[in-house]
């Protein structure tokens, strides 16, 4: 006998990146950033009062919404705050899509989707890229409620400009929710899009640029009408006091933000071009994170040896991408210490 919906019975489930439990490994494999967040993280969380956790939190962020408008250039209405990433993917999926309004997105990307898509129980279509991960011109006439377009993608990096995501949002019939999780460490993002066209959701991540990826907190902006109904899917109190003033306190720290993604920014040059000279094939980066392909050995036996010696990148066995891996980009020394025995497993073959 099962307790569970049929589809929910079917599903595989998502399954998240190895979390070693000894901190003592080289730890390049679910993105996160090398650098510890904003000293004024810190400091908020440390005047966190007792009174503060007696009363349930902020039920919309407002100070978090109050600082990231003045930054973005939005009004506050345009921002919903989620527990994690995420959950702005559950939310919008929930309240745009069902079993006679589908999700579309191309593929390979965040494997997230198809998850979230099976628990609600909507049809999928999933639209390939090419090998150069160009956006896929039948994505447009998919006909779906929702469209998520990871961009900068993930897991390969690359970055679809703007312009080409205007036509988009303007070509489709429903909602465009453009996931810019790791836009922080790209030259060009379309915020201004939400100003032009009334279906576009942008989606923030604080885990990736403001390191803070324990914490679980992200954002959408987007048209206060658009927001107006995704609100509706949310969570009473889905973001907690403590990620509410530790969340505030890093987006406020613009210096300390930017001076880290510059940090990662030349890592990832300068590891892209060490792989490279060792003969890897890597996709051009606008991410904190690589995309590689030995032309000399198995991905698999790569990410295989480099796990004997404590060092743990990326590996999917999916038949489009079991060439790759996706390695984090992690501080000098992780990425020396990677480079090395990447050196000597190369060296055998």
């Amino acid at each position: 006998m099962s307790y569970f919906r049929e589809n929910i019975e079917k599903m595989a489930g998502y399954e998240p990146g190895f979390q070693p439990k000894s901190t003592d490994v080289v730890k390049l494999n679910t993105n996160e950033n090398p650098y510890p967040a904003s000293p004024k993280v810190f400091e908020a969380i440390k005047n966190i009062t007792p009174e503060n956790l007696r009363r349930y939190p902020q039920p919309s962020s407002d100070s978090f919404r109050e600082a990231a408008a003045k930054i973005f250039n939005v009004k506050s209405e345009n921002i919903i705050c989620t527990n994690g990433g995420d959950e702005l993917l559950d939310m919008a999926i929930r309240a745009i899509c069902d079993e006679n309004r589908p999700l579309a997105y191309p593929t390979p990307t965040y494997s997230l989707y198809p998850v979230l898509a099976q628990i609600q129980n909507c049809p999928a279509i999933e639209i390939p890229f090419d090998s150069e991960f160009n956006l896929p011109a039948k994505l447009a006439s998919a006909g779906a409620a929702l469209t998520i377009l990871c961009n900068p993608n993930a897991p390969s990096g690359t970055f679809i400009s703007k312009q080409e995501i205007a036509q988009l949002s303007q070509e489709i019939k429903g909602v465009l929710l453009i996931d810019e999780a790791y836009v922080d460490f790209a030259e060009d993002n379309c915020l201004d899009l939400i100003k032009k066209h009334d279906n576009v959701i942008i989606l923030r991540s604080m885990s990736k640029g403001y390191s803070l990826a324990g914490l679980r907190f992200g954002f959408g902006i987007a048209n206060e009408n658009l927001l107006a109904g995704i609100n509706k899917t949310k969570d009473s109190y889905n973001v907690d006091a403590i990620a509410i003033a530790a969340a505030t306190a890093a987006i406020k720290d613009q210096a300390y933000f930017k001076q880290n993604v510059e940090k990662v920014k030349a890592e990832r040059k300068r590891l892209t071009a060490e792989l490279t000279e060792l003969g890897f094939e890597v996709m051009p980066s606008r991410t904190n994170f690589v995309f590689a392909k030995s032309v000399k050995t198995r991905a698999i036996d790569i990410y295989d040896k480099l796990k004997e010696n404590n060092i743990y990148v990326r590996y999917w066995a999916y038949p489009d991408i079991k060439d790759n891996l996706r390695i984090s980009i992690g501080t000098p020394e992780q990425n020396n210490k990677l480079i090395g025995e990447l050196k000597k497993i190369t060296a055998q073959g």
